[in-house]
């Protein structure tokens, strides 16, 4: 059984190193780019990356996003981003602030431009 330091140390290590992820991270529209990766996954999100420079979130990866798979709207974006690979559309997406664990910022909506 852990004792309990133990257990307050570890969660003193833990905000540590998540809060200062969540506290930088912005919501915003990024810039308009084209889609190099989509990936449907076993998790509950999908993820993908854009040929960005970078994006507002904050988050710790700039090129990779992602949207829980239950989230509103979320299969007409997946549709959308299906459909854009391999074009010449460009697609911005917008940001919520939020970042999961492997640094990839959180959409709600998405833009796309021939």
């Amino acid at each position: 059984m852990l004792k309990p330091r133990l257990v307050t140390g570890i969660a003193v290590v833990l905000t540590a190193i998540l809060l200062p992820l969540r506290a930088e991270a912005r919501a915003g529209w990024t810039d308009y780019a084209r889609l190099a990766e989509l990936v449907a996954s076993s998790k509950h999100y999908y993820s993908f990356r854009l040929e960005l420079d970078g994006n507002p979130s904050g988050c710790r990866d700039k090129h990779w996003f992602y949207q829980d798979y239950s989230a509103v709207g979320a299969d007409k974006i997946y549709t959308a981003l299906l459909e854009s690979l391999g074009s010449q559309i460009r697609l911005r997406v917008y940001v919520t602030g939020a970042c999961n664990l492997d640094g990839y910022a959180e959409i709600s909506s998405l833009g796309m431009i021939p």
